[in-house]
């Protein structure tokens, strides 16, 4: 049975074969070919992932990440595609589904919404119901570098405090439009927010993400 984290993992790899390898995409400048070694060395080079969190451990990263850049595009989509080795902790289907369904959807829609023709993607209910689960039990984190309080809301009523304190700003919207909010993409989010004008603004600028 094919879960979430495997649907999301077989987009993002076509939507980088249709993009090409020089595409711009919205995460840190890089084009659709660094991204693709990022996510490669996420999964396959556990020694050197560790420079995603730690900072210390941030120049080995860069550059086994640009060793893997350096490869042929096709063989890092295929890569991609086949999933992690077994060895790797991402092969566990739990962890899959738990670390890899936002991070594959996130990183989907930053190849898509960095296109100029770009069109949205309309997700079924199961899936927004799962991407709202991982946000409600992440708010917290994604949300503790708002300069402001801040409030999820999906349009059925359902909320998420991210972050305690004053004022207070709202976001509204889908879940997959708040995925992309609380990950630092609040520029391409399609989402309402209800607050002083100045925090709002605040919010819009801010760090979120993880």
């Amino acid at each position: 049975m094919s879960t979430h984290a495997k649907r999301e993992r077989l987009l993002f790899a076509d939507l980088l074969e249709s993009a090409g390898p020089d595409a711009p995409t919205l995460c840190k400048g890089w084009t659709t070919r660094e991204l693709a070694a990022h996510l490669v060395v996420r999964e396959r080079r556990v020694d050197a992932a560790g420079g995603i969190l730690v900072k210390p451990l941030a120049a080995r990263l860069e550059r086994v990440q640009a060793e893997f850049a350096a490869k042929p595009y096709e063989e890092l989509i295929q890569l991609i595609r086949t999933g992690p080795p077994r060895l790797s902790p991402f092969a566990l289907k739990q962890i899959d589904e738990a670390s890899n369904t936002v991070e594959f959807y996130v990183h989907a829609e930053d190849v898509r919404r960095a296109q100029p023709d770009w069109a949205a993607r309309e997700l079924d209910p199961v899936f927004s119901d799962a991407l709202w689960t991982r946000i409600e039990r992440l708010s917290r984190v994604l949300g503790r570098k708002s300069p402001v309080g801040l409030v999820l809301r999906r349009p059925d009523g359902r909320t998420a405090v991210a972050h305690r304190g004053t004022p207070v700003v709202t976001v509204v919207g889908e879940p997959g439009e708040l995925t992309m909010f609380t990950f630092g993409r609040q520029a391409v989010a399609d989402v309402e927010l209800d607050g002083d004008k100045d925090a709002v603004a605040r919010v819009r600028q801010a760090e979120l993400g993880l």
